[in-house]
């Protein structure tokens, strides 16, 4: 897992052909809007939390966002623990996102 800043996530992101884009905040939170192309899985959900993350592919670049960095934090290691290698965070989250956001 790697926090990465509001700049070097949107670097990297644009720069990675291998890239999903990973929402983890609840359902209320997406509500007020999503970042284009995000894939939207709540991490309150527990057990179903981790059998949607386990149906991804591990192959795969995630970029993982909440609305502060402390969850899409958790949920990288926890993606690091089911075998992706890589699971970036974005500091700050969207409190601090500058970049497009779309409604659901």
């Amino acid at each position: 897992m790697e926090d990465l800043s509001q700049d070097e996530w949107k670097e990297q992101l644009a720069n990675d052909d291998n890239a999903v884009i990973l929402d983890v905040r609840t359902d209320d939170e997406v509500a007020e809007g999503i970042i284009p192309n995000a894939i939207h899985i709540d991490i309150y959900k527990g057990q179903e939390f981790i059998n949607e993350i386990e149906a991804l592919d591990k192959s795969k670049s995630y970029y993982v966002y909440c609305r502060s960095g402390n969850r899409s934090g958790q949920a990288c290691k926890i993606m690091e623990e089911l075998g992706f290698e890589n699971a970036y965070n974005l500091e700050g989250g969207m409190l601090q996102w500058t970049g497009d956001v779309t409604d659901l």
